[in-house]
């Protein structure tokens, strides 16, 4: 097991729907870091912004930006992950993508489509919840909407991080800072969050608030409002344990089935 897990969160302006651009500005960003980092976080849809257009802009998993993610994996020897729009079987995901240092990939489609914004007319739901086995630590992946859905997200598999990765507007930001706290305090488990700034192609403002939240509900790293930047944050695995061993909540949660 290893006992601290250091993580880069990226909060980007994507640029809209143009995944070479953006895979560029994102390379210059992680050959900025040094490498004492295990895992990269981008945001949801880190290649083309929240686009309800797939048939423009969807890849497939043998695409350019998966095959990016994979290459930088191993190049780095890191972990990678973020959202994509990806086209299998003629139908559209927006799919969690993570990458193992050796270049091994596990998938995740997102649960909760975001009707208000028409997610649910173009892009197909996921089922299933992954957790991630890496080097010791246990990480439940989810994609902005599932946010609000604290039955999806409840900690009945001991993961130790929950990881949102978002395209969360400006006028719903109080939503999204109120909402990380309650899921990482309820979860008793680290909950890292990415959210993109700038303004979209549908002119929806961004303007981030990437945060890292401990077991208690502590903001222990932070973006600053409106700007491009890296966010680093190191997770202590002895000390969510000890945490979780002094109060026991997770002991006391409601049995339950989803169907």
């Amino acid at each position: 097991m290893q006992n601290k897990l250091k993580i880069a969160s990226f909060q980007v302006d994507i640029i809209w729907e143009d995944p070479i651009v953006n895979i560029e500005r994102y390379t210059t960003m992680i050959n900025s870091i040094d490498n004492d980092v295990d895992l990269v976080v981008l945001p949801e849809m880190f290649s083309t912004g929240f686009s309800m257009n797939p048939s423009n802009c969807a890849e497939t998993m043998n695409g350019e930006s998966v095959t990016w993610m994979k290459e930088i994996a191993c190049q780095k020897q890191i972990a990678i992950m973020g959202t994509l729009a990806i086209k299998e079987n003629n139908t559209y995901y927006n799919r969690l993508i993570f990458v193992h240092p050796n270049g091994e990939i596990e998938t995740n489609n997102k649960r909760h489509l975001f009707s208000y914004g028409g997610e649910v007319k173009v892009y197909s739901a996921g089922k299933d919840k992954l957790i991630i086995d890496y080097n010791g630590w246990k990480i439940c992946p989810m994609i902005c909407y599932d946010l609000r859905f604290p039955v999806w997200t409840r900690n009945t598999n001991d993961y130790d991080v929950l990881i949102f990765m978002a395209n969360w507007p400006k006028p719903r930001i109080k939503a999204w800072d109120t909402l990380l706290k309650a899921r990482a305090i309820e979860n008793m488990c680290y909950t890292i969050a990415v959210n993109r700034v700038g303004v979209d192609g549908n002119q929806l403002e961004y303007i981030g608030h990437t945060q890292t939240i401990d077991m208690l509900g502590n903001v222990i790293s932070e973006s600053v409002e409106n700007q491009e930047m890296i966010i680093k944050a190191t997770l202590n695995k002895e000390e969510l344990i000890a945490t979780r061993n002094k109060f026991q909540f997770l002991n006391d949660q409601d049995s339950f089935e989803i169907i």
